[in-house]
């Protein structure tokens, strides 16, 4: 269920929200989408709406009502009572995929920590069985308060122990970092919307085998490797590249708080590849959900070279005239490059540009090659 306010970017075709239900295992049945100016205070939905959505489920005999946008707690519970089955947002749906998909024990650590914070706010709907019950004499609040409120105590101790758990991977990262500074290793994070190719990429560069696979948030953890570059003279280094976590639309700021430690890596590289799916229609839009995250982040001031990946899948008349040229991004000219991680085009050409790039950064503050418009 998509709701349009009016704003940029809508997807009116829900495309993302039935890829990631896929993701998590789910299989959409049917989609559903309206106009609204505003969203209501009760249902998000006006109540006609509502109506609807509930019929189309028992016709199309679907268990779960999935929205695009994310829901208030409030919200959430009267949709529940009203179709008389689990609703559940985008915001969900994400933290489903991230758990199913964290493997290393920060991955599993920060997935935890966004979950209990989403869950604390949603206690009344996980005890609405107690609604039956009564408190003692003299006993204030609503039924079942007692219950509520040691789940809420008990949710509140797991957030604390898993953030203290949190802060020493964070030290240990640190610390890690500290290291290779020392060792005056240059350091390239990719980044990019989910399923733009990152680790496909990083498994091209480096010869590793870290998973990859045509869907929506394949990597979750942080995996890095030392790649060697060298040229046909005597030029070579040896640089520290990382695969990161992928980006996506309305991104929930508690995954982007829980996975502080792990985007630190990209706001800490002193090279950013921002990795593009150019196949997708649209780019230029997933393009500004990661600058959007890297701001959050404080990652903008990094630099970046886009890799304008899965060149192979562009149909013969979108063929790009010049596999390097810039492309301008927030006002500037940012280095652009076009190769396919999948077939290997142009990897020699990103190799290079790597090497040049770590060269120069050895022997002068790193600039690369950004600049304003009317420069």
């Amino acid at each position: 269920m998509g709701v349009d306010l009016g704003l940029p970017h809508f997807d009116e075709d829900l495309d993302e929200l039935a890829q990631l239900a896929s993701t998590a295992g789910l299989l959409p049945v049917a989609r559903m989408t309206c106009k609204r100016r505003a969203p209501d205070a009760a249902l998000f939905v006006g109540s006609g709406k509502a109506q609807e959505i509930k019929e189309m489920a028992v016709l199309h005999g679907a268990s779960e009502i999935l929205f695009d946008q994310s829901l208030s707690p409030a919200q959430q519970r009267n949709l529940e009572r009203l179709l008389e089955m689990p609703v559940n947002d985008r915001t969900m749906l994400i933290l489903q995929i991230f758990a199913q998909r964290a493997r290393s024990h920060e991955g599993k650590l920060q997935v935890e920590l966004a979950r209990l914070q989403y869950l604390s706010t949603r206690l009344v709907r996980r005890w609405s069985h107690l609604e039956r019950q009564r408190g003692g004499i003299g006993n204030r609040g609503g039924p079942g308060e007692t219950q509520i409120e040691l789940d809420k105590r008990m949710i509140g101790e797991s957030i604390k122990r898993t953030k203290e758990r949190l802060d020493k991977v964070k030290k240990q990262r640190n610390t890690q970092r500290r290291q290779r500074e020392r060792n005056q290793v240059f350091n390239v994070s990719l980044v990019g919307y989910t399923n733009a190719g990152k680790s496909t990429l990083f498994n091209a560069l480096v010869k590793a085998r870290a998973y990859a696979a045509d869907q929506l948030f394949a990597t979750l953890d942080t995996t890095t490797r030392q790649l060697y570059l060298s040229d046909e003279g005597a030029n070579g280094c040896q640089i520290s590249l990382s695969d990161t976590v992928g980006f996506i639309r309305d991104l929930p700021h508690g995954l982007v708080d829980a996975f502080a430690a792990t985007l630190q890596e990209a706001t800490n590289a002193d090279l950013l590849l921002h990795v593009v799916d150019c196949s997708h229609p649209d780019y230029p839009e997933q393009i500004v959900q990661v600058q959007s995250v890297l701001e959050d982040i404080g990652a903008t001031d990094v630099p970046q070279l886009l890799v304008f990946n899965k060149v192979d899948a562009l149909p013969s008349d979108q063929q790009p005239r010049m596999l390097q040229d810039v492309f301008i991004m927030d006002g500037l000219a940012v280095p652009r490059i076009f190769i396919s991680a999948q077939t290997g085009d142009n990897i020699d050409s990103l190799r290079q540009r790597l090497l040049q790039t770590a060269l120069q950064a050895t022997a002068r503050p790193l600039s690369l090659s950004i600049s304003p418009l009317n420069a």
